[in-house]
């Protein structure tokens, strides 16, 4: 009897996989029998892409594409289609963030966070949606974040344009639903990447650092996450097995956003 969770014989896009969260979600989905085709801003990104997977034991299809460019995009797809097949599975992964106090942030700074986390991943699912109908279905994956839910220090941008996909998740999933598409998302929590390595470093005197004595008292699993906990959550939305679930954003922090926090 075939798995729900089964992707044998899809083809599943992920924006901004050469490294990270992508990479993992990626390589999950291939684990799980997709065929995997990755985007990135460079050759080289792309390059660094293609030598991980092949060494993962994935047979990986990497492309150079600025998923902010909407001409670059429809191209971009148009390639995957002639090259490897038509999408069933987009997970919009790429993304950026920029810790600036507000009132020092430019408005074209701001402007830019919110271009590439969340009018790209308007521009990727509008030129996907048309082929996934035609076909009969297709499953999208936005990346959101806790910064979907919650505000912080610093992260203005990035909150507009995370909270802004929650509910671009939300309308994709309610317009296009009848079409068998199921649109949802998954909001990491702090999640262990070479990036916050340095807000997890041992201090000089013996102590953990303070924002990591924050985020371990903040979370009732009392760990940052790794990113093999997205695996799962992410093949049961690309898969079967969830197509009756549809505009939801599924919070994989280690129960954060459930939690006030101990009395001081």
């Amino acid at each position: 009897m075939s798995s729900p969770f089964s992707l044998e014989g899809k083809v599943s896009l992920v924006t901004g996989a050469s490294y990270g969260i992508g990479f993992s979600i990626a390589s999950a989905l291939a684990e799980a029998g997709s065929v995997i085709v990755f985007n990135d801003i460079n050759q080289s990104l792309v390059d660094k892409g293609l030598e991980a997977y092949k060494a993962f034991g994935v047979n990986a299809h990497g492309y150079v594409c600025d998923v902010t460019d909407e001409a670059a995009v429809y191209d971009f797809i148009a390639a995957i289609e002639r090259e490897v097949g038509a999408v069933d599975v987009l997970v919009n992964n790429a993304g950026i963030i920029m810790r600036v106090p507000m009132t020092e942030m430019s408005a074209a700074d701001f402007r830019k966070v919110i271009d590439v986390d969340l009018n790209a991943p308007f521009i990727v699912s509008k030129a996907v949606i048309p082929s996934m109908i035609k076909r009969g279905g297709g499953k999208i994956i936005n990346i959101c974040s806790m910064m979907s839910e919650l505000g912080r220090e610093t992260v203005s941008a990035y909150a507009a344009a995370k909270g802004g996909l929650k509910m671009l998740t939300k309308n994709i999933a309610s317009e296009y639903g009848a079409f068998n598409i199921q649109c949802n998302g998954i909001g990491p929590g702090y999640i262990e990447t070479p990036q916050t390595a340095p807000l997890r470093e041992i201090q000089k005197d013996g102590s953990r650092h303070p924002f990591d004595k924050f985020i371990i008292s903040k979370t009732p699993a009392a760990r940052w996450g790794v990113a093999d906990d997205l695996k799962g959550p992410a093949v049961f939305l690309a898969s079967s097995a969830s197509d009756f679930v549809n505009g939801q954003v599924l919070y994989v922090d280690g129960g954060i956003l459930a939690y006030i926090g101990k009395q001081p």
